[in-house]
């Protein structure tokens, strides 16, 4: 699982940092999340291909969150995409941007597909046989959904050894890696775990931004894998978050803690603070395992 930070500061672009979007690369899928102004030219930077991205999950509608999604789709019409593009996103995605084709006489040369959200309870929005794909309800000034990805279990990996050295035919094999015991015709029974490996545990990652502190999602995070909160304030501007729905670093060391998660990666800083060290620094003092994101910084987990 690799996520590629594209943007990562609040507000505006600047001429060195980027608002929101990120790369996330599970099961050889590529999900782009969120997707402000300068997103394809930051793609560029990190040499991600357009032709992959089949689809987009939108937080809500400030635009240092999907500014850049109109250039994006035309891009790929410049591009002569061909294949279908899926965006997710609240109520209301799909009028403004076919409001923007329509006006530029701009129509898409691919199929575009908008799947809009009004739930305010967690739903299931994308799945497919590696990936599954859920809303985390945020705490903000308007509609706005976290994305929760989630790998499913791997199949068992095959002891080619033992399984060789009880002469099971192949045509057992799918059986076996689908974790079945298998019946040798002398009846002896012979256990699953002994003809296969345990297979690479399920990862999974959460996207938490923009949002207040919100301690009802902590039951749909719990265990995460690796969490992405925003931290648009340090705890000393506290009356800020509390006034434009967003979080303190403190605040969301204190979901990562509360959820039991494994990872907290910080991000969405207000461009007030010179020096983004100190979201580590603060954070840490009540969840140690943070890590900072920034513009074109990747991870792997």
């Amino acid at each position: 699982m690799k996520l590629t930070i594209l943007g990562c500061y609040a507000a505006t672009p600047r001429t060195f940092t980027n608002p929101t979007s990120q790369i996330l690369e599970i099961k050889n899928r590529i999900f782009l999340i969120d997707c402000a102004e300068g997103t394809q030219v930051q793609l560029r930077k990190n040499k991600i291909r357009f032709s992959k991205i089949n689809h987009i999950f939108i937080s809500h509608l400030h635009g240092d969150h999907f500014f850049g999604l109109i250039g994006l789709v035309s891009t790929f019409t410049l591009l002569n995409r061909a294949t279908d593009l899926h965006i997710y996103g609240p109520k209301g995605i799909q009028e403004i941007i076919k409001l923007q084709l329509r006006l530029s006489n701009s129509w898409t040369n691919y199929g575009l597909f908008f799947h809009e959200l009004e739930s305010n309870e967690s739903e299931v929005i994308f799945e497919d046989e590696k990936v599954l794909v859920k809303t985390i309800p945020l705490k903000h000034r308007v509609y706005t959904n976290g994305f929760l990805f989630q790998e499913k279990a791997s199949p068992r990996k095959l002891n080619l050894d033992a399984v060789q050295n009880y002469e099971i035919d192949t045509c057992y094999y799918q059986k076996i890696k689908n974790g079945k015991d298998i019946t040798l015709e002398d009846g002896r029974v012979i256990e699953n775990d002994k003809l296969t490996f345990d297979p690479i545990p399920a990862k999974n990652y959460a996207f938490c931004s923009d949002t207040a502190y919100n301690e009802a999602m902590i039951p749909i995070i719990e265990n995460i894998d690796v969490l992405y909160h925003e931290s648009t304030f340090l705890q000393s501007e506290e009356n800020l978050a509390k006034k434009t729905l967003h979080s303190t670093a403190k605040e969301a060391a204190t979901i990562a803690l509360k959820s039991n998660a494994k990872q907290l990666i910080l991000g969405h800083y207000s461009t007030r603070y010179e020096n983004i060290d100190l979201f580590r620094e603060e954070a840490a003092t009540i969840f140690p395992e943070v890590l900072l994101a920034d513009d074109g910084k990747s991870f792997e987990f």
